[in-house]
């Protein structure tokens, strides 16, 4: 295999399809000097997109791309889209800098690109990279030092000229100390590890009644993720928007801004949608904020390219510098779509000792002609029980159209598995239009196309977000989530139809037998004692929409991070759908205790669409239907919407097959590992108390008791391993819930 394996449906870069304009460009206009080494041969020290996104931009220009893999990885895409891919063993081995090097070096690599995470940022990799006489595509290690402590970078900032923030950035560490400092700076006060990023190792204290809690919680994940758990303290600022300056320098002493990213729209202090430019930013501030990132990079002796972030006062107009990430950022996409420009092609080149591609009056006037460009993170997390990641196979991935405006950077297709052990974002939805409104209306739509089955996503809350009044209106901060959680949160109806569809299409597979189309969609019914007959009469199937938890969790789950509750809530109440075969693909349909009633409905099963077209008496409508496996389970697509639902055996079929319910028990709501236990059996605890604390994908949520109630028994201690679903404690018979 001799090219890039991509997702289907990932559209073209900006800079394919005209390769040249950069050669061209370097040898007449611009006096470059002879590259210190052509990349013949690149390393790709990452995974999922981002190395598929290298990959693509490398081998566009001719570059050999290895890739590295572990074993949870060995069938991922990264993995197979190269003929020279190496296998690195244990899933933490992309942290191992020195195999990672040892294998650039035998595979004949003259370049590392360390793309996104891992060691993207880690100054002593960049500099053994040096040391090997390998090229690291990214800044020199003396400039990823100065700025990954963020107190020493807030020191050489302020040297620049370069607002920052006021708080305590020393080296004490003492918490007696470091309380005191919060009360000098002022409740409410940000705690954030001095390595951290991602949102790790960062907690907000509002009064100092919780500072110790919240110091010792910050420490503990700053710890896990980073090895160092230094932490600084600073303002918090109550309205504050989260905007980042893409910069980029050569060897040559020359740096650019290519304009700035509102990433205001975040969760658990990590962003999940991005947009450039940034919505009613005055001009003037727009220009100073591009002063200042450049200023910044020019201040470390930065080459490549980095992303200088700030901290806008919604409240004042004044920002604040808060850090800089030495790396091409997830996000990045949005600045290409603005700007026309492949910025892995200009790290390419800066790595080789070119000089920059375009002015910075050249990508002001390209910024001008190009419109509003808005990224979307599509996560398998579960935004109802507080964005906590999912995991598992994606049993279905339909994807929209891609086009110069539309745009998809994916690591999976149908059928791959999402790991629990490496963060669960699927792909990235980048849309570009002229105005600000039109590329929401443009996102919304690509939106109600996304169909991702299998692991729980955000598409539903994505879609929410995106038609939010205050977000359309442009009234963003970083708490923007919080703020309208009543409006984010509010579960709508699932609509009758729906109901109908899942129903028809579950019974209609199931009368075809074991055939083709029963194997595309999976046998329906088994749990009420449903044979699989060449045709029906008329049957009734009960069908429920899955609970936010899964219908699992009983528990309460609440991320660290925000301090709020999120319980466990009940199933919910079961619609049975009554179908009649009336002729030939004829149907007359009922929901509920005559709710809804459809007579002569005519349908048509795709089985290799997985779609049921149905002719009702008031409308044509198509859904896509996925069973979740073995499982009881069905997703339906239907109207741009997700319906997650499930095959309800009725009170008396539970009872003959002795189904239990572990409603005295306190469920893991995902895969992880046990931290610590607070509780010990035969307490007594109230509700909202924190029982367990867990870890998922470096992310640490403390598990709270959903009522009073007395603990019965520990079933997990420290260190042990979970599955989702998994008892963590169970309460006394007598504990009841409000």
């Amino acid at each position: 295999m001799s090219s890039v394996r991509l997702p289907r449906g990932l559209a073209r870069l900006p800079a394919h399809g005209r390769p040249a304009r950069h050669g061209i460009r370097s040898q007449s206009s611009q006096a470059v000097a002879s590259p210190t080494k052509p990349l013949s041969s690149v390393l790709i020290a990452n995974r999922g997109e981002i190395a598929l996104r290298v990959a693509r931009t490398a081998s566009a220009y001719g570059i050999r791309t290895t890739t590295l893999y572990t074993d949870p990885d060995a069938r991922s895409q990264h993995a197979l889209s190269s003929p020279f891919a190496v296998n690195l063993g244990d899933p933490t081995a992309y942290l191992d800098g020195e195999k990672i090097i040892q294998v650039a070096r035998l595979r004949g690599c003259v370049g590392i690109h360390p793309g996104y995470g891992f060691l993207s940022e880690n100054a002593d990799f960049a500099r053994k990279c040096t040391e090997a006489g390998l090229t690291f595509i990214g800044p020199p290690w003396t400039a990823i030092e100065a700025m990954g402590s963020k107190s020493r970078s807030k020191e050489i900032m302020t040297a620049a000229g370069v607002p920052c923030i006021p708080g305590y950035h020393g080296s004490n560490q003492d918490p007696a100390f470091l309380e005191r400092e919060a009360k000098k700076i002022g409740y409410p006060v940000l705690l954030k590890a001095v390595k951290g990023g991602g949102g790790k190792g960062m907690r907000i204290a509002h009064s100092v009644d919780e500072f110790a809690a919240q110091l010792a919680s910050a420490k503990t994940e700053a710890r896990n993720s980073f090895g160092d758990d230094t932490m600084l303290v600073e303002r918090y600022i109550t309205t504050p928007r989260h905007i980042e300056v893409q910069v980029f320098a050569d060897k040559h002493g020359n740096c650019v801004a290519l304009g700035e990213r509102d990433c205001s729209i975040q969760r658990r202090h990590q962003k999940i949608l991005e947009e450039s430019p940034a919505p009613h930013l005055p001009d003037e501030v727009r220009k100073d904020l591009w002063e200042k990132a450049k200023a910044a990079a020019l201040a470390v002796g930065y080459e490549g390219a980095g992303t200088v972030e700030f901290i806008f006062d919604n409240d004042t107009g004044e920002f604040f510098f808060m850090e800089m990430n030495t790396r091409l950022q997830v996000e990045h996409p949005v600045t290409e779509m603005v700007t026309g420009e492949d910025l892995v092609r200009w790290q390419l080149l800066v790595a080789e000792g070119q000089k920059l591609p375009l002015t910075q009056e050249e990508i002001e006037k390209q910024i001008s002609e190009r419109g509003w460009a808005i990224e979307a993170r599509i996560y398998a997390e579960n935004p109802d029980m507080n964005f906590i990641p999912d995991s598992g196979t994606l049993l279905h991935l339909r994807t929209p159209p891609t086009s110069g405006t539309v745009r998809i950077d994916a690591g999976f297709v149908a059928g791959d598995e999402v790991s629990s052990h490496y963060d669960p974002m699927i792909a990235k939805l980048i849309v570009r239009a002229p105005s600000r409104s039109a590329a929401l209306q443009k996102l919304r739509a690509a939106l109600e196309a996304y169909e991702v089955a299998g692991p729980v996503t955000n598409i539903e809350f994505l879609k929410k977000l995106c038609t939010s009044p205050a977000f359309v209106a442009g009234d963003v901060e970083t708490g923007y989530i919080s703020k309208h959680a009543t409006e984010l949160f509010t579960r709508e109806p699932v609509p009758p139809e729906a109901f109908a569809q899942a129903a028809l299409g579950l019974l209609i597979v199931e009368s075809r037998g074991k055939g083709a189309a029963a194997n595309a969609f999976g046998p329906a019914g088994s749990q009420m004692g449903f044979g699989a007959p060449t045709g029906f009469r008329s049957r009734a199937i009960s069908l429920a929409e899955v609970a936010p938890d899964g219908g699992a969790a009983s528990g309460a789950a609440s991320g660290s991070h925000a301090g709020s509750t999120i319980t466990g809530s009940a199933a919910a109440e079961a619609a049975e759908v009554r179908v009649t075969q009336t002729g030939p693909n004829k149907f007359d349909i009922t929901v509920g205790n005559g709710e809804a009633s459809y007579a002569g409905v005519v349908a048509e099963w795709d089985a290799a669409r997985r779609r049921l077209t149905s002719y009702f008496p008031h409308a044509r409508i198509e859904t896509t239907l996925v069973r979740d496996g073995d499982g009881d389970g069905v997703t339906a697509f239907q109207h741009g919407r997700q319906f997650r639902l499930r095959v309800a055996a009725p009170r008396w079929a539970k009872e003959a097959l002795g189904a239990a319910e572990l409603k005295n028990s306190v469920l893991a709501p995902m895969p992880c590992k046990v931290l610590r236990v607070d509780v010990r059996e035969g307490d007594a605890v109230r509700k909202d108390q924190p029982l367990v604390v867990i870890e998922s994908m470096k992310m640490e949520t403390v598990i709270r008791s959903p009522h009073d109630g007395v603990i019965k028994k520990v079933v997990h201690r420290a260190g042990d391993i979970c599955k989702a679903g998994t008892a963590l404690v169970e309460f006394e018979e007598e504990a009841s819930s409000p």
